[in-house]
């Protein structure tokens, strides 16, 4: 039986939602390395933003429905999934994971977490599962992670985002675009991705890697 890897998406697009590039890396990868990945995502609403214009647009959407599109319609409600559900999980980045997952974006190290995403990653270090997070995730994982287990994580070489994580009581390591940090005590990796791509390629190639980093500690 294929291994299941939980894939926590927040929206469809890189300002309000999941980052799509990193999304679908991160589902091609999980597929290459023989496992299976279970695609979810919050239902709540989010303030969708115009990709082309980069402005609010007074509309709202719902995360669950707009992550569907990359899921191509495969996707649970986060609240239907339960820790034992799963082997490990990976949170792809995008503004969402900062704006809709939690408010990193605009409370920084005071952060709020959405209770069922906190819920998940609190049962997952729990029962010693492994934890990937790609590009600002990270900032999440430590927001809920970082009093009870300062974790150590990357979001590549940001001051002030590396700074408002260590504020978490989390360990911020610096990290080139295209390797990865790995927490190997509470099985928790981390890759920088578009904090610091300036291609796909760049991103893909830590991305990539930090898969199968989690798949190694399953």
């Amino acid at each position: 039986m294929k291994k299941k890897i939980g894939v926590v998406l927040s929206g469809c697009g890189v300002f309000d939602g999941s980052e799509i590039h990193e999304a679908v890396v991160t589902l091609l990868a999980i597929d290459r390395n023989g496992c299976e990945a279970v695609c979810m995502a919050p239902d709540m609403e989010l303030a969708e933003i115009n990709h082309l214009s980069g402005q609010e647009t007074g509309a709202k959407r719902n995360v669950l429905v707009e992550s569907a599109r990359i899921a191509r319609g495969k996707i649970r409600d986060i609240k239907e999934v339960k820790g034992g559900d799963l082997d490990a999980v990976i949170f792809p980045g995008g503004f969402g994971a900062a704006k809709n997952l939690c408010n990193f974006a605009v409370k920084g190290a005071d952060a709020s977490i959405h209770p069922e995403v906190s819920r998940l990653l609190k049962e997952m270090v729990g029962a010693g599962k492994p934890i990937g997070a790609i590009c600002i995730a990270p900032a999440l994982v430590a927001a809920v992670l970082g009093k009870e287990y300062a974790p150590q994580v990357t979001i590549g070489t940001d001051a002030g985002t590396s700074a408002a994580i260590r504020q978490t009581g989390s360990i911020h390591v610096d990290c080139p675009v295209t390797e990865f940090v790995v927490d190997k005590q509470h099985k928790i990796v981390s890759t920088p991705a578009y904090m610091r791509a300036n291609s796909i390629s760049e991103a893909a190639e830590g991305i990539e890697k930090a898969v199968k980093a989690v798949i190694g500690l399953m």
